[in-house]
């Protein structure tokens, strides 16, 4: 039977293995493909392993591939870096307990609302957990809604004033979202919150599945925004690990006017 913890290394080779087209590798194509991409043999022999083996990868099996199996197959796949620090962290990923929300100790709670930027902290699953009252000046008031609701990505896709705020960026910055949600998702394949707040996204969000199917992954990282309020104003932003709990991450934001 598959394995829940590995189910998320599985669907990222399969998703990988079928956006390569054989004839940019060179592959010859005697047979024709009734799905797009490589076939699993293939990926095995660019790989140099046995087809047995990568099928069972592949189906989430109860299996370990060692560093040089992990390697070889992101070579085989041409992978780039974030993917294959990505399938890395997959092939490495232990069983876990059930997923809960994290807390945010009260020395973080009390700096993050007396900052004079906007800033919030989100945990794993992308819950907001903490915010300052500049934060809900520019996004929501995250205190009035119920804790299910209390999520970035809940607000970002299924939230009209998200829509409204990010402007003709919201689709871009939708999509990098999403991308940056799998990458924990797979890690926690499985587990049910993750899979709901996964389906709920698809529900509500047309959007999403066309960008979820895709299983494109990115790592989070600084940059610019332009937010309408109504006009357009640009913010800088950037996320910090903290030290207490390496799942809590804090996101600030800083107008660049005046600057």
């Amino acid at each position: 039977m598959p394995d829940a913890a590995r189910a998320g290394l599985g669907e990222f080779l399969r998703s990988r293995r079928e956006r390569l087209s054989p004839a940019a590798l060179g592959l010859p194509d005697r047979r024709r493909r009734r799905t797009p991409g490589l076939r699993r043999e293939e990926v095995a022999e660019l790989a140099g392993i046995g087809v047995d083996w990568y099928i069972r990868l592949e189906q989430g099996r109860t299996v370990s591939p060692s560093s040089t199996t992990v390697e070889a197959l992101a070579r085989a796949l041409r992978l780039d870096d974030t993917e294959r620090a990505h399938l890395r962290a997959l092939a490495r990923n232990p069983a876990r307990t059930a997923f809960r929300r994290e807390r945010v100790p009260d020395a973080t709670r009390r700096l993050v609302e007396g900052l004079t930027q906007p800033a919030y902290v989100t945990g794993r699953r992308w819950d907001v957990l903490a915010w300052n009252p500049p934060a809900a000046a520019l996004f929501t008031d995250f205190g009035v809604v119920p804790e299910a609701d209390r999520n970035a990505l809940v607000y970002l896709l299924l939230d009209e004033r998200a829509r409204r705020l990010f402007g003709d960026g919201w689709a871009t910055q939708a999509e990098h979202a999403v991308a940056q949600f799998h990458a924990a998702h797979d890690l926690w394949a499985g587990d049910p919150a993750f899979t709901a707040l996964a389906g709920r996204l698809r529900a509500g969000c047309p959007e999403f599945s066309a960008w979820w199917d895709r299983h494109d992954v990115i790592h989070s990282g600084p940059g610019r925004k332009t937010l309408y309020r109504p006009g357009p104003e640009e913010f800088d932003y950037a996320t910090f690990q903290a030290n207490e709990d390496p799942a809590l991450r804090l996101t600030i934001y800083a107008p660049t006017s005046g600057r």
